[in-house]
């Protein structure tokens, strides 16, 4: 048998399914790589996590072998799936982690419960939220909401306002998209 060659891969690693049995889907992968990317990215707000996580699930794709009545849909619910859970795993540790000018004091490292000033800049942070998502329209503003806090999935946000699904996703990412740059452009 040849050797393969190809931008994405190398040598076969344990772990990694065999190209040809996911030849349709590494075609798939190919073709909408960059997409996958930017909507990676959207999530993230990181490019190289971004190619982390593209590459991520791609890899847990091809060990699946997805559904085959549509293999690009859950290519792009693996890339949210990884985003998301990166984004939580990097807040959790952003906040168990002490900030510079608290690394000398030992009791507010040890104490469990936020000092007040983390408790003022998290009010502070959620307030500046509340008001970006004032500026938003309506209609994406719901999407958000039912989507980021109801956890609904882009269907049922789509039944709700009675809208297409990809008109639900359009609007949760932009509104999202808004509130990341409104929280950067104000720190």
């Amino acid at each position: 048998m040849p050797a393969r060659s190809g931008k994405h891969f190398g040598t076969r690693k344990q772990g990694v399914p065999d190209m040809p049995r996911n030849g349709k889907l590494l075609a798939l992968y190919d073709t909408h790589r960059s997409a996958l990317l930017d909507y990676a990215s959207t999530i993230t707000g990181d490019r190289p996590n971004a190619e982390d996580i593209v590459q991520e699930a791609w890899v847990r794709c091809a060990a699946a072998a997805p559904p085959r009545d549509n293999p690009l849909s859950y290519l792009y619910r693996v890339v949210r799936n990884l985003a998301i859970d990166g984004q939580r795993r990097h807040l959790r540790e952003r906040r168990r982690r002490p900030r510079t000018e608290d690394c000398g004091r030992i009791e507010q490292i040890a104490e469990e419960r936020a000092s007040p000033e983390t408790e003022v800049a998290d009010r502070d942070e959620i307030r500046r939220l509340n008001e970006a998502l004032a500026e938003l329209p309506e209609r994406t503003r719901r999407a958000i909401e039912l989507y980021r806090l109801g956890n609904h999935t882009y269907k049922q946000v789509a039944a709700q306002l009675g809208i297409s699904i990809g008109l639900a996703h359009t609007l949760v990412l932009s509104g999202l998209d808004h509130c990341r740059n409104r929280l950067d452009r104000t720190e």
